[in-house]
């Protein structure tokens, strides 16, 4: 098959993948994300366990060991058939807690310790190196094998030496552009996982395709097949090697099963990509049939291959080389498809789960240890530097598999570093199962089983398969893989069950061991965080993280589930554990339980303290059913009782203000216009002073009609008799009008205007005027009562998700006491002392009356560094307001 027909065909395939997931994520974007949800995507997605060492050397394995290559799914699915209610309880745990990655949960059970997440890190990432090499690998033997007809020049050593690294390239591309996309609360990938969907269909046709050529095509049938693997069976040559060794056996299965659920791919797909734990029900069958279907025809081509490929032929390779020998080029380009494929699945999502690792666990943490800052004054945007890391983190995982590849040449060495990772990887299963099973678990004995079994992992594994040491000599019939199986996670549990016995855990690792062994809400204890009222620097913090918009929502629906208007929840140990448990799924566990604590100022816990909670949380799973719905209604009902009573006692205070006031500003105006109509009366008055004076009685009629005029405006539009004139208008158009008219308001202030042009640039279906006499009164409380030396007015406008508009309104001052935040749209409430500034203080009371009447809404933003106003409009008023048209 010539060169560029291959290049060509494995770029046509990376296109369409780019596109199926560029797809997959518009329509994320878009809420329609049901189809994308599907138990079969789901499932189709656990296919990535089937890498390029699958595929490819399954057969070489099988060459060599006879059955043994069925250990590989014999593991998964005994885990997927026989324990698929302890995955959904996984699952559960894993979404509950927001979990991210398998370091992460461990660090989550075991009190959100950063340090042991950043240890299981390091065995990933030692881990999985090789084996990203590996898929490397498979992908330039498969060039070499088709690749016949080959460019001038390009020997297997140059040109075929650079596939790797464009392959390396390229999938660290793809991973970046749609593994870092955004920081999620949830850190789901509906692109990725819809990619990788398709990709399993693509190996699984590919690997059945060929079974059935090499069934029906080479071989007579079913019946002939099974002949010829007896016969193979009973070869002198492979006696040996198909024997079945128990202890290699158990060994190898117990490692694969541990794999379905310790390796970062694995974790990543069955358990972060989850949507609930329903879809286990699918996969707890389905899954294992893929599997059954991709080991089908394993046999069948060993034999085949042995039988029709020259006897120095490379038995992994017997896949490629078969078809290829028969001359069937479309087949052979399909497997080749195939083994594509199940290499760079494995390649993209390994990578996502490692360098989402990598950034919550060793960068991200560290970064913010040098550039610690009092709380409360942390500015930075903490989504820029998490996806940069990420992104940082993908090209370093993704390169150094490819150095690995080039530095050990291919060697057979490499061969054997799919088991090498599943055993590395397998290290984490006793902890993993413990803090999942046993309350009594705790740091110490974590930090001691996984770290013996990891040093063991090491000395008896890992650098003996890449020539650095050696076991020591073991009895003939003792297998050296099962031995330093068995004796690496022996130890390891042993360890593990021993020191956490003599150790105690710490309040936190209780808490989180009651949420985790008896998969219920954690609860933060009332003594976990002070009285003083820091809900507005947690909303700082929080738009740090994630946007401002999203952490607006979070923080008003949080608000309004305690029964209050605004934007700030009381600091409740329920909101603070819900808060914590949605930054847990951007930065990670360890680091949101710290940012948490030192901004909402945590203390520790005593011993009867944790005591207490263990027995309140307890009694509290066994009547939640029962009281939780009522309970919730009550307290929802008393702080909106609470709430209101606040506000009418406010307000009350405010109507007698008001009404002085509007008696004070009716009398002044009525009181010079009749002083100086009597004295225009007087017969010897100048022409200059019946001018003067005349000036003054119109000038004070004016300001009285203006009064009268709010006052109507007011009544009009709280009746709901208002007329509109619904128009078409630009947004720019009219926030210039509304900054040119504006400017009367204390002209002697330079204010700096920022605004974002094009984005002002939106068609809009209002009442014009009206909203324009919203900006007008907006802006113009700014140019009054922003007290910064050197004032900045922000505007930004922006289309809404339903289709209408935004615009934020904000200024550098002081902004707005939290105590008068809830009262300033009342039409008796003041922004400021009635002594400093005129006017009867209806502007934000009309500006309500008026956005309710086009069907928006105006609302005041905590935390954004001044006074903020959010101006929102839908794509046209409601129908059932009196409008006209023009």
């Amino acid at each position: 098959m010539p060169f560029e027909t291959l290049v060509a065909g494995c770029l046509a395939y990376v296109a369409l993948m780019f596109a199926v997931a560029f797809a997959a994520d518009r329509a994320a974007e878009r809420g329609r994300v049901r189809w994308l949800d599907h138990p079969l995507v789901y499932t189709l997605s656990l296919s990535v366990y089937c890498s390029a060492w699958t595929f490819y050397g399954a057969v070489g394995y099988a060459t060599r060991s006879g059955l043994e290559f069925a250990t590989i799914y014999l593991g998964p699915t005994i885990v997927c058939t026989g324990a698929w209610w302890g995955l959904r309880r996984l699952v559960r745990v894993a979404r509950m807690h927001h979990v991210t990655s398998i370091a992460d949960l461990i660090s989550a059970r075991f009190g959100k310790s950063n340090p042991l997440a950043a240890l299981i890190t390091l065995i990933a990432v030692i881990a999985a190196t090789p084996y990203i090499a590996l898929q490397l690998k498979s992908v330039r033997l498969s060039f070499e094998v088709f690749a016949t007809e080959t460019p001038q020049g390009a020997a297997p050593g140059g040109a075929f030496g650079g596939i790797g690294l464009w392959v390396a390239a390229g999938l660290a591309l793809f991973t970046i552009l749609f593994g870092t996309r955004n920081l999620a609360a949830d850190e789901r990938h509906h692109g990725v996982v819809t990619a990788i969907a398709l990709e399993a269909v693509v190996k699984l046709l590919a690997f059945l395709a060929l079974g059935v050529f090499v069934v029906w095509g080479l071989a007579e049938g079913p019946a002939d097949m099974l002949d010829r693997i007896a016969r193979a069976g009973r070869d002198p040559e492979l006696a040996e090697g198909w024997l079945l060794r128990p202890d290699r056996w158990t060994a190898l299965i117990l490692v694969s099963a541990a794999a379905l659920v310790t390796l970062p791919r694995m974790f990543q797909v069955m358990v972060v990509e989850a949507a609930d734990e329903e879809r286990l029900h699918v996969a707890g069958w389905a899954f294992p049939a893929y599997l059954f279907a991709m080991s089908l025809f394993v046999l069948p081509i060993t034999v085949m291959g042995r039988e029709l490929l020259p006897a120095d032929a490379n038995p992994d390779l017997f896949v490629l080389t078969l078809p290829a020998a028969a001359g069937q080029n479309l087949l052979a380009f399909l497997v080749f498809l195939g083994g594509f494929s199940a290499a760079t699945s494995m390649v993209v999502v390994c990578a996502i789960a490692l360098a989402t690792m990598i950034s919550n666990h060793w960068i991200v943490p560290g970064w913010l240890a040098l550039r610690r800052r009092p709380a409360g004054e942390e500015t930075e945007d903490l989504r820029g530097l998490v996806l940069n890391a990420r992104r940082l983190a993908i090209i370093a995982v993704v390169g150094a598999g490819w150095v690995y590849h080039e530095a050990s040449g291919g060697g057979a060495a490499l061969a054997s570093m799919g088991l090498v990772a599943f055993t590395g990887m397998a290290q984490v299963l006793p902890t993993m199962l413990g803090g999942l099973l046993w309350r009594g678990a705790n740091r110490r004995g974590a930090y001691a089983g996984f770290g013996t079994g990891f040093a063991l992992w090491l000395a008896l594994i890992f650098l003996p398969s890449i020539g650095i040491g050696a076991l020591p000599p073991l009895p003939e019939r003792v297998d050296p893989l099962a031995f330093s199986i068995f004796l690496s996670l022996s130890l390891n549990t042993l360890v593990f069950i021993g020191v956490s016995i003599f150790g105690f855990p710490d309040p936190v690792e209780r808490l989180q061991g009651l949420s985790f062994v008896s998969a219920v809400e954690p609860i933060r204890h009332s003594r976990m965080t002070r009285g003083e009222d820091r809900a507005e620097p947690l909303l700082a913090m929080a738009r740090r993280v994630w946007g401002a918009d999203p952490a607006l929502r979070f923080f008003q629906a949080e608000a309004a589930q305690q029964g209050k208007s605004g934007y700030l929840p009381d600091l409740t140990p329920n909101f603070l554990t819900r808060l914590e448990r949605r930054l847990a799924g951007s930065i990670g566990a360890a680091t949101a339980h710290a940012m948490i604590d030192r901004v909402a100022g945590g203390v520790a816990l005593t011993v009867s303290d944790l005591l207490q909670v263990a027995d309140e949380a307890q009694r509290a799973k066994e009547e939640a059913q029962r009281l939780e719905s009522a309970t919730t209604e009550l307290a929802r009902t008393a702080t909106q009782l609470r709430e209101a009573n606040d506000k009418l006692t406010a307000l009350s205070v405010q109507k007698d203000a008001f009404l002085g006031q509007i008696s004070h500003e009716l009398r002044t105006p009525m009181t010079s216009v009749r002083a100086f109509s009597e004295i225009l009366m007087t017969p010897d008055l100048s022409d200059e002073e019946r001018a003067r004076f005349a000036k003054i009685i119109h000038d004070e009629a004016g300001r009285l009609t203006r009064l009268l005029d709010d006052l109507l405006d007011l009544s009009v539009l709280e009746s709901g008799r208002a007329q509109l004139t619904v128009t078409a208008a630009n947004l720019h158009d009219l926030i210039g009008r509304a900054l040119s008219a504006a400017s009367a308001t204390r002209p002697e202030r330079s204010f700096t205007v920022e605004r974002d042009m094009p984005s002002e640039h939106l068609p809009v279906i209002t009442d014009a005027d009206r909203l324009l006499q919203v900006l007008i009164n907006v802006i113009s409380n700014s140019r009054k009562y922003c007290d910064s030396d050197r004032p900045v007015l922000r505007i930004r406008a922006r289309r809404s998700e339903q289709g209408g508009a935004q615009i934020d309104i904000i200024d550098n001052g002081s902004g707005i006491d939290a105590s008068r935040q809830s009262l300033i749209f009342e039409k008796f409430a003041r922004l400021n002392d009635p002594a400093r500034a005129g006017g009867a203080g209806l502007g934000l009371a009309i500006c309500r009356e008026i956005m309710a009447v086009l069907g928006g809404d105006i609302t005041y933003l905590p935390g954004q560094g001044g006074a903020a106003f959010r101006i929102e409009l839908p794509r046209r008023p409601p129908a059932g307001a009196a409008q006209t048209h023009s």
